[in-house]
């Protein structure tokens, strides 16, 4: 058993694994190793945020960190596939370049500062409701009904599904905001 594990790959396929698919493919390095996933406390589902196909991924977490994500066998979109980038995706979430705070210039500056997300958040929201109520218009010069704002318009990113556009819709309408549209290419 020891000279078959120490035989070159071609040698122990012909003994008895064909294809390669057993044995012959691993080295005795690859013996000891465990996979990622096997050593995660928990796994989370999710969707891949990187297009609007919505394809479904396993996120293993350990010590609440990140340590693989992998393609969802259940989900009837994707069938456990990947595509390179969701592939890659637990890069993107445990990058050192990953950017954790939110950098906003203010009106007239020169200099980008650091905010959290909650402040800019709130300042997103804080502005919706400035830019509806300065811009709200209830009715036209002749008495008819209006409710509407002029002053806020909605570009919808290509990364939205059907059924987010909706929700999106639906509440921009509610706000009286009638300059609603999306990049949806799929």
């Amino acid at each position: 058993m020891a000279l078959r594990r120490f035989a070159p790959p071609f040698l122990r396929q012909l003994a008895g694994d064909p294809l390669g698919l057993g044995r012959a493919a691993q080295s005795a390095r690859s013996e000891r190793l465990e996979a990622r996933t096997r050593t995660a406390d928990r796994v989370v589902q999710s969707i891949c945020p990187y297009c609007a196909v919505g394809c479904g991924q396993k996120v293993y977490v350990k010590d609440e960190k990140v340590v693989q994500i992998e393609g969802d066998p259940d989900s009837p979109i994707s069938r456990g596939r990947l595509c390179p980038k969701g592939s890659a995706s637990e890069a993107l979430v445990n990058s050192a370049m990953r950017e954790t705070k939110v950098k906003y210039r203010r009106p007239g500056g020169t200099e980008w500062e650091s905010l959290s997300l909650e402040r800019a958040t709130d300042m997103i929201a804080e502005r919706v409701i400035e830019a509806r109520a300065q811009t709200w218009e209830e009715e036209t010069q002749n008495g008819e009904p209006l409710k509407r704002t002029l002053g806020i318009h909605f570009l919808g990113g290509a990364t939205l599904d059907t059924e987010e556009n909706y929700l999106i819709k639906k509440f921009f309408t509610a706000a009286g905001a009638v300059a609603i549209e999306n990049q949806a290419r799929i």
